[in-house]
């Protein structure tokens, strides 16, 4: 592995554990030649993903690109961040175990809203405000009103059965 800090092809591993519910190695490692410290993980990749851009341009899937993205939508959201990486990696188990090898950005930024609706409704209007590239607040209000009928739903559906819904954690009274 090569060491971030100095480009040095040898490193040692120091310490191996499982993150992420067993879905990844976590492991320390020292660079021989400077000494300096750094974490890798190892996840098991079903396939090799190709994501078709707009342009028709074509880029290998990068999961850290995908995280950030979701994890600059929900800043400043009470999401803790072991929330964050399980919502990250199902959706890549989604996208792999699709049987496609190539997906485009399109699938992919369908795949995220459908998350974040669910998880978190104002980070669903912050990535959808980027990803549907909204011009003026009208597109604001479309998204709004959508989401103001699911809840409305929602809550019809408890009434109609007796049975609490979940709210989302910025509607719940404390």
């Amino acid at each position: 592995m090569r060491c971030p800090f100095c480009g040095s092809e040898d490193s040692q591993v120091k310490d191996s554990r499982p993150s992420d519910e067993n879905a990844a190695i976590r492991r320390r490692r020292v660079c021989s030649d400077c000494g300096g410290r750094f974490t890798t993980f190892e996840r098991v990749q079903l396939r090799e993903l190709t994501v078709v851009k707009r342009s028709g341009r074509k880029v290998l899937f990068d999961r850290d690109k995908l995280s950030k993205s979701i994890s600059v939508a929900l800043r400043k959201r009470p999401i803790e961040p072991e929330r964050i990486d399980r919502l990250v990696s199902g959706l890549v188990r989604q996208l792999e175990s699709s049987g496609e090898t190539e997906i485009t950005s399109a699938e992919i930024g369908e795949l995220v809203m459908g998350a974040l609706r669910e998880l978190d409704p104002v980070a669903y209007v912050r990535f959808a405000s980027v990803y549907r590239d909204f011009r003026d607040t009208a597109d604001f209000h479309a998204v709004l009103r959508d989401l103001a009928a699911d809840s409305r739903e929602r809550l019809d559906l408890g009434e109609r059965f007796g049975a609490e819904i979940d709210e989302p954690v910025s509607q719940k009274k404390h």
